[in-house]
């Protein structure tokens, strides 16, 4: 941290588990709703089928949400943002 400060490097801390940071977890969340949530499947190869056909279609039928959820618009906060207040 003396480096980082030595050096003008501002460092940000992350949460160790930050999936709204990882594109990969929020492209699953949408997996996992378009296909998993209450469907049954019989069998594993109608479970891969499910999930191999939204991920070949969904450029086309998804593509409003998968805009909306694989972008890197994030919050951004000033460091007097930070400050306390006593």
């Amino acid at each position: 941290m003396n480096l980082a400060k030595e050096l003008g490097v501002d460092l940000l801390f992350l949460p160790p588990y930050s999936p709204n940071l990882n594109l990969i977890e929020r492209l699953w969340k949408l997996v996992k709703k378009e296909c998993l949530y209450c469907v049954y499947h019989e069998n594993f190869t109608l479970f891969q089928k499910s999930i191999t056909t939204f991920l070949t279609i969904m450029n086309h039928t998804h593509q409003e949400k998968l805009q909306s959820f694989l972008t890197l618009n994030f919050q951004f906060f000033s460091p007097e943002q930070f400050q306390h207040t006593a």
